[in-house]
């Protein structure tokens, strides 16, 4: 296998894939024939419980480049996506998705992009097949929500779908929070940013990995990763709650000293209640915050490699990464 170091590394995070990954490979394998360098694939195995991992190994053996990372377990997709990253060797690094909604050849537009001397080239998603009216609202809803209370300005219907310079990825390695919003970690180191539009396809074959559930998880790491306004929320709610009834005991004690005090309990149980709720609602932003805390405090590895393949030198891998030690056969 060639060791001279790759200009271009696409890399491709993986969860149950199989129906995709043949149609997957040949478009790969065409898309590093016409781009202008050498180049290498990496692909990402993230715990698949389907047979992932052995069409992945096909591709390996037709092609040695391809390269492929199996990970012990599930750990998620930005998690995948950060362990496929730190093992390239390119200039340029490519990070697309493994279900072909991102259609490999956008990939040569952001390289000519990246020749003009941008440092990353982001895919613009002009047109979204395949994705509900609900989804393509709520993305829509959410970053611009985001963007108006964090400090990071994330490119609005853009994904993790970009190509990223080497000095890029050099402070990018240095970033190891637990909870990862990539999109937005590229987005707070700057540098000459470039935006390519292009058509979303539908997927091309299985399912979603993000429902609805994930979705809001994901939505909540980068609430809680990239803005305090959470924590602010919270506050001037509790002072909004406090004003309110400091008011209503006021107007309870006139009441009572005109006269007219009717006992019962609906305004007890309304009071009660309501306070209740805030209060749980506040301890709750604060226990993501503390949740955040708690994952950095223990400094765990972000991810453990448990197989590579066509991999002939092991790179420099960045900190909290780790790669089992591969078993001895008698």
């Amino acid at each position: 296998m060639n060791d001279l170091v790759p200009t271009y590394s696409l890399v491709v995070p993986a969860y149950n894939e199989e129906g995709v990954l043949p149609a997957l490979a040949a478009r790969l394998t065409e898309l590093m024939d016409a781009l202008d360098g050498d180049a290498e694939v990496i692909l990402v195995d993230d715990g698949s419980s389907d047979r992932t991992y052995e069409l992945m190994l096909e591709a390996a053996r037709a092609d040695p480049r391809f390269r492929l990372v199996r990970l012990s377990r599930n750990f998620g997709h930005q998690i995948a996506l950060t362990a496929g990253v730190d093992l390239a060797t390119g200039d340029a690094v490519i990070v697309l998705d493994a279900d072909l909604q991102d259609p490999p050849e956008v990939v040569l537009e952001l390289a000519a992009c990246w020749r003009e001397g941008y440092d990353v080239v982001y895919a613009i998603r002009d047109v979204r097949r395949g994705e509900t009216w609900f989804k393509r609202k709520t993305a829509a809803w959410f970053y611009r929500a985001f963007n108006r209370i964090s400090e990071v300005q994330v490119p609005l219907d853009v994904g993790d779908f970009r190509l990223v310079d080497r000095r890029v990825l050099d402070v990018f390695n240095r970033m190891r929070e637990s909870n990862r919003f990539v999109r937005g970690m590229f987005s707070w180191i700057g540098l000459r940013q470039t935006g390519v539009l292009y058509k979303r396809e539908e997927r091309f074959a299985g399912e979603t990995k993000y429902p609805l559930r994930k979705m809001l998880r994901f939505a909540m790491t980068g609430l809680i990763s990239f803005s305090p306004a959470p924590l602010r929320v919270a506050l001037r709610a509790g002072f909004l709650v406090s004003l309110v009834s400091f008011g209503f005991g006021i107007w309870s004690l006139v009441v009572k000293l005109a006269g007219h005090y009717v006992p019962g309990w609906t305004s007890i149980l309304l009071v009660v209640t309501f306070i209740g709720g805030v209060q749980l609602i506040v301890l709750g932003v604060i226990g993501e915050y503390i949740g955040d805390i708690h994952a950095e405090v223990k400094a765990r590895p972000l991810y453990v490699v448990g197989e590579l393949e066509n991999f002939t030198t092991m790179p420099e891998l960045p900190p909290r990464a780790v790669v089992a030690r591969p078993r001895v056969r008698g």
